[in-house]
């Protein structure tokens, strides 16, 4: 169950970084703008985070056995906005990160290329997980842009700053060189 070396280890660290922007992201904004639609008929961040919990709620509950696309799945509800308070977001949101992460911990580099189905369209396990971290990164940089968008001159950069690079090059260049994670800003 995933131990040290597996082959996911990274695709971990990208989740968990992928998660940890969107959060920063909502953060810097209010609880209004989290449920603002930049225009009818488009997503809110709220619903954004909807979606993907439901995704991986569905995508990872029993992939071994069941398809992702599961029957109880209503996808289309996911795209309205219908909770009732911040915390109940919250909530829905930590369940689908709960059940991914708990599914890649189970994960052994053995079984990356066996078949699990999604729709009825088989994929080697790494295959899955590469296609959900794709699915994730799209949508977390939607929800990055709405905030930023939202916060305006408030905004706190998530990366290197612009008018940065210069020193925070420095900074990583000064250190030995090692193995870590890209994600790791220090």
């Amino acid at each position: 169950m995933n131990k040290s070396g597996n082959r996911l280890d990274g695709i971990n660290q990208l989740f968990k970084y992928y998660k940890s922007l969107t959060e920063k992201s909502i953060e810097q904004i209010s609880n209004e703008q989290v449920h603002k639609s930049p225009k009818p008929g488009q997503n809110s961040i709220a619903i954004l985070m909807k979606h993907l919990a439901g995704n991986m709620i569905s995508r990872w509950t029993n992939f071994r056995k069941e398809d992702g696309e599961k029957p109880w799945r209503d996808r289309e509800t996911e795209f309205i906005d219908d909770f009732e308070s911040a915390e109940e977001l919250k909530g829905y949101w930590e369940k689908g990160w709960g059940v991914l992460f708990d599914a890649l911990e189970s994960i052994d580099n053995d079984e990356l290329d066996s078949i699990i189905y999604i729709r009825n369209d088989g994929h080697k396990l790494i295959e899955a997980v590469e296609r959900h971290l794709a699915h994730v990164a799209y949508h977390s940089g939607q929800i990055v842009y709405l905030a930023k968008m939202y916060s305006g001159d408030d905004w706190q950069s998530l990366s290197i700053p612009k008018g940065k690079t210069e020193e925070y090059n420095r900074k990583k260049f000064n250190r030995e060189k090692g193995r870590r994670i890209y994600t790791d800003r220090t």
